[in-house]
C-alpha cells in the first residue's frame, strides 16, 4: 500500500470511530453488549492491521529517510538550486510529520480499545444452557457462538466480583484524539490528569537489562581486534567469566556500561494516556452530577454564589464600544467596575470594595471542596481500581488474562507501591454518600499489596484452590480494622466466602500438624 493512501485510509477509519459514539444504556442486556464488544473488537483487529502496514513502511522512524534523501548541508546545495532544494525538504518534512502523526493516533486507538475490551471482558460472560460451561467473550466470539457441546443457547452473566470501570469507555480516545481530550478539560481537570499520569508513571528501581562492553583481544592469527559487544542481563554478576568464555583467557575488558530500565506501573505512555483521560473525564461526568447538591448542603446560600459565578462570567468577555479593543488595561478596569457596581447593588460587597464575610466563607469552602475532593475524585478511583485488582487477581491471571489495565506490571516493587499510600478519605466518603460507587477508605494499601505477593510467593506451588476475590478481602480483613462486611460489601461477595479465605490463609501461615508443616516445606521449595 502506498503511503500516502495508508495515510489517507487510517485517518478516514478514525474519522469514522469518531462519529460513531459509544452508548452504554441497557449494557446488561446480552445483544447490547454482545454488539459493543464484537464492534471494538473488529475495529481493534483493523487498527492493528494499520500498525503493521506502518511498522513495516518504516513510520516508526519517519525522519531518517531525511538524511538519505531530502536535506543537504547548505555549501552542497548550488545557488541557483537553493529554492528547489528547500521546497524539497519541506515535502519531505511535512510527509514524515504526517506519518508519526498518524502512527501516534492508530497507537492511541489500539490501545484505547484494548483498555474497553479488557472491562468489558471482565464485566460479563456468557454460560452455556446445556453443559453450564463458562465462556469469556473473546473465547464466546473465538468459537463463533457455539459451546464445545454443540449448543448454541447462552445466558449471559455480569460479573459483580471482577474489576472493572465499564463507565470509563465513552471517555476513551478510542479516535486518537487524546489532544483533543486533554484541551477539553475544566482547569481542576487538568490538575486531576497530571496526578493520575503521576500514578501510572511511577517507575520501579532500576533493573540491569544489558551491558554494553568493548573488549581488545587476540585472534587465531595473532591479530590484536578490538570489539563492542552486548550481554543480557543473565551475566549482570558473572559479565568477565562470560566474556573470558567467549573470547578466551587473554581478553580485557576496555570499557563497560549497565544499561538500567526503569518500568512504569502501566508501562505504555498510550495507555496510560488513555486510561488518565478515560478515568478523568468519567470523575468529570461524576462531579457535574453531584457538585450543586454537595455545594447546597455546605454553603450557607448556594442561590448567592450561583448569581456571582453569573456576574463574573457576564462580564468576562465584554469590550464595549467606547474603549479602544486594544487597550487592554481600560478594558479591564471597565469590566471590574461593572462587577463590582452588580455586586454592591446586590449587597455582596461593601462600599469600600470588600466582599461580604458570608460571602467569602462560601467562596473559601467551595474552592476546598474543589481543591480537596472533586479534583481527587478521578484519582482515587483509579488507585483503588488498580489495587482491587492486585488484590483480586492472581499472579497468573494478571499474567494471562485480558484485564482493564494493559501493560501493567505483573507485580510492583516498594518504589512503585509508593503512590499506594495515599487514602483519599474525603473522596471516598463523598462518592459514598452522593453516588452508587463502592469503595472503603484502606489504610496502608501499599503494605498490604506487599503482603498479597508475600502470599503470592508462599503458595505459588500448591494445590490449593483459592477464590482469589475473596482472598484479597480476607488478606485485608487480617491486616486492617475494617469491618468484614464492608470489605465484603465493597468486593460484592459473600462474607462466607471471605472466612474460608481467612481459614485457608491460617493453614498456609500457621500450620498444626507435622503433615501440614512438611508440605509447606516442600511448596516452599
Amino acid at each position: 500500500m502506498q503511503e500516502s493512501v495508508l495515510v489517507n485510509k487510517a485517518e478516514s477509519y478514525l474519522k469514522e470511530i469518531s462519529k460513531d459514539p459509544i452508548v452504554l444504556d441497557d449494557i446488561e442486556d446480552f445483544e447490547n453488549f454482545k454488539s459493543l464488544y464484537f464492534k471494538l473488537d473488529d475495529r481493534l483487529n483493523k487498527l492493528q492491521g494499520f500498525k503493521d502496514d506502518m511498522d513495516a513502511q518504516g513510520y516508526t522512524t519517519p525522519f531518517t529517510s531525511l538524511n538519505k534523501y531530502g536535506t543537504k548541508a547548505v555549501a552542497e546545495v548550488a545557488i541557483d538550486e537553493m529554492g528547489e532544494s528547500s521546497r524539497h525538504n519541506q515535502i519531505f518534512r511535512m510527509k514524515a510529520n504526517a506519518k508519526k502523526n498518524i502512527l501516534d493516533r492508530v497507537k492511541s486507538s489500539i490501545d484505547s480499545h484494548r483498555i474497553a475490551l479488557g472491562n468489558l471482558e471482565q464485566f460479563g460472560y456468557v454460560k452455556c444452557n446445556s453443559c453450564y460451561k463458562k465462556y469469556s467473550m473473546s473465547e464466546y466470539k473465538q468459537n463463533e457462538g457455539k459451546c464445545s457441546c454443540g449448543c448454541e443457547a447462552f445466558t449471559f452473566k455480569v460479573n459483580k466480583e471482577a474489576t472493572h470501570r465499564i463507565e470509563i469507555i465513552p471517555h476513551l480516545p478510542l479516535s486518537g484524539n487524546y489532544m483533543v481530550l486533554r484541551s477539553e478539560l475544566s482547569p481542576y481537570g487538568r490538575e486531576s490528569l497530571k496526578q493520575v499520569l503521576s500514578i501510572l508513571k511511577q517507575e520501579r528501581k532500576g533493573v540491569v537489562k544489558t551491558i554494553s562492553l568493548v573488549i581488545r583481544f587476540r585472534d587465531k592469527n595473532k591479530r590484536l581486534i578490538r570489539k563492542n559487544i552486548t550481554l543480557d542481563s543473565e551475566f549482570v554478576n558473572n559479565y568477565e567469566e562470560e566474556v573470558r568464555r567467549q573470547y578466551g583467557r587473554n581478553v580485557r575488558i576496555e570499557a563497560l556500561r549497565f544499561h538500567r530500565t526503569k518500568p512504569a506501573v502501566i508501562d505504555d505512555k498510550h495507555a496510560r494516556t488513555a486510561l488518565a483521560l478515560g478515568y478523568v473525564k468519567y470523575a468529570e461526568e461524576i462531579i457535574d452530577e453531584i457538585k450543586d447538591e454537595i455545594l447546597k448542603r455546605k454553603l450557607s446560600d448556594f442561590k448567592r454564589i450561583n448569581k456571582y459565578d453569573e456576574i463574573i462570567e457576564e462580564y468576562k468577555n465584554i469590550t464595549p464600544d467606547f474603549i479602544d479593543q486594544y487597550d487592554l488595561d481600560a478594558i479591564e478596569a471597565w469590566r471590574k467596575a461593572q462587577i463590582e457596581d452588580n455586586f454592591k447593588k446586590l449587597g455582596y460587597m461593601d462600599k469600600f470594595g470588600n466582599v461580604t464575610r458570608s460571602l467569602r466563607r462560601d467562596l473559601k469552602v467551595r474552592e476546598n471542596i474543589y481543591k480537596n475532593t472533586l479534583k481527587n475524585v478521578a484519582t482515587a478511583l483509579i488507585t483503588w481500581d488498580i489495587f482491587k485488582y492486585y488484590m483480586t487477581n492472581s499472579n497468573n491471571s494478571r499474567k494471562i488474562d485480558i484485564g482493564p489495565f494493559p501493560y501493567i506490571r505483573v507485580e510492583l516493587d516498594r518504589e512503585q507501591r509508593k503512590v499506594f499510600q495515599i487514602t483519599y478519605n474525603n473522596v471516598i466518603q463523598t462518592l459514598t454518600d452522593y453516588t452508587d460507587i463502592k469503595m472503603i477508605p484502606v489504610n496502608e494499601m501499599d503494605l498490604l499489596l506487599y503482603e498479597k505477593f508475600k502470599f503470592e510467593k508462599e503458595i505459588r506451588n500448591s494445590n490449593i484452590k483459592f477464590n482469589h476475590v475473596a482472598l484479597g478481602a480476607a488478606l485485608i480483613s487480617q491486616n486492617s480494622d475494617i469491618e468484614l462486611s464492608e470489605i465484603s460489601n465493597a468486593f460484592n461477595i459473600n462474607e462466607s466466602r471471605v472466612k474460608k479465605e481467612i481459614k485457608n490463609i491460617d493453614s498456609i501461615k500457621n500450620p498444626k500438624s507435622d503433615k501440614s508443616k512438611k508440605f509447606l516445606d516442600l511448596i516452599k521449595k
